[in-house]
């Protein structure tokens, strides 16, 4: 198995960064001469090196973005709210969001108009059946049974109540009010 692993190995694979590449080549390949292969270190040393300095520049213009946003309080927090305000922005100017936006309003007024519908043709049904002689005579065997339950039959009338209660004499509303254990004598 080690010896299909090193197989697999290129000799001319890539160095990671800050891997000093020039003590990484270990076989020098035979279609370059001695000068050429000498130039070309000499190039790969002369990037690496531009290479750190980019790193270190960056690094420093890092800290200074860092220091000028943290004098004008810009906080992590104000940086991550202005990020999502904008990537909002983006989505509902997009496309995508327009045409989902547009269906989603057609079919809201669709539903909306099927909806009424059908709550006229409830309510068309339902005065349908109203008007039935099965209902009509439902309802009037349910007013003759209301009239029958009710203990007076008061016309509403606020001075025939007055009047009736006017006529009574005290006794007579004494008794009425006065319970049946009360009028019976003690033992």
């Amino acid at each position: 198995m080690e010896e299909a692993d090193q197989g697999t190995q290129r000799p001319d694979s890539i160095p990671e960064v800050g891997e000093d590449a020039v003590t990484t080549v270990s076989q020098p390949t035979n279609a370059l001469t001695e000068e050429e292969q000498e130039e070309l270190r000499s190039e790969l040393a002369k990037v690496e090196d531009e290479i750190q300095t980019l790193s270190q520049v960056l690094a420093a213009k890092e800290k200074h973005v860092a220091e000028i946003k943290r004098k004008l309080g810009i906080t992590p927090l104000n940086e991550f709210k202005q990020n999502i305000t904008k990537s909002w922005q983006e989505v509902t100017t997009s496309t995508a969001y327009k045409k989902t936006s547009e269906t989603l309003t057609q079919a809201s007024q669709k539903a909306t108009a099927a909806f009424s519908s059908v709550g006229s043709a409830i309510s068309r049904k339902l005065e349908d059946v109203r008007n039935t002689p099965t209902f009509k005579s439902f309802e009037e065997r349910v007013e003759s049974l209301k009239t029958k339950m009710s203990p007076t039959t008061s016309t509403g009338d606020f001075g025939e109540v007055l009047n009736s209660t006017a006529s009574t004499s005290p006794v007579e509303a004494k008794a009425e009010m006065t319970p049946a254990s009360e009028s019976e004598e003690p033992h």
